[in-house]
């Protein structure tokens, strides 16, 4: 059986399809969304290659240059405030917060990286517009260089996979409302 975290697994909420099931569209478009990229400056290598793995996503799936908004800010500590302004802006049907914090020797990483996926937590469940963690926390240099090989397992392109999908699931629902 595939482990919960695989792309392969039935699990993180899929419910079985019943008489009042939204089962997952069959394939990802970005024709006609409008999302929002807040990224960060800091460790501007690794972040940039998120970025580069979320446009690639976005092409792929058919998104237009116009309707793919970045936004860049210091660090990670910024991305939830930055993000709620362009949640609440109310043109974007999902936000994505790109960024990358690494520990070291200090506390540094458990305030910034903590309070950074708390903050945009909040914001998602203030506003009800998907925002979609796509800051790396990872140990090292070298976990967070994997993580954000573009054409490896970018995690900037899995990000805006995940926010087309939780586009299109909220406009579903707010059809059904």
């Amino acid at each position: 059986m595939a482990p919960p975290h695989s792309k392969d697994h039935p699990g993180h909420g899929d419910a079985q399809p019943g008489p009042h099931a939204l089962p997952r569209a069959g394939g990802l478009s970005a024709r006609g969304r409008r999302v929002a990229i807040a990224a960060a400056r800091f460790n501007p290598s690794i972040v940039g290659a998120l970025i580069e793995g979320a446009l690639a996503a976005w092409r792929t799936h058919g998104g237009q240059e116009q309707d793919l908004t970045l936004v860049r800010v210091p660090g990670a500590f910024e991305l939830p405030v930055t993000a709620q302004a362009l949640a609440k802006d109310g043109r974007y049907e999902a936000v994505i917060a790109l960024g990358c914090v690494i520990r070291g020797d200090t506390p540094h990483f458990d305030f910034v990286a903590g309070e950074c996926a708390r903050g945009l937590s909040a914001v998602a469940l203030e506003t009800g517009v998907p925002v979609v963690f796509g800051v790396l926390t990872v140990n090292t240099s070298e976990q967070a260089l994997e993580r954000a090989a573009v054409g490896g397992m970018n995690k900037g392109g899995e990000a805006l996979e995940t926010a087309l999908e939780m586009a299109e699931l909220f406009g579903r629902l707010r059809q059904r409302a």
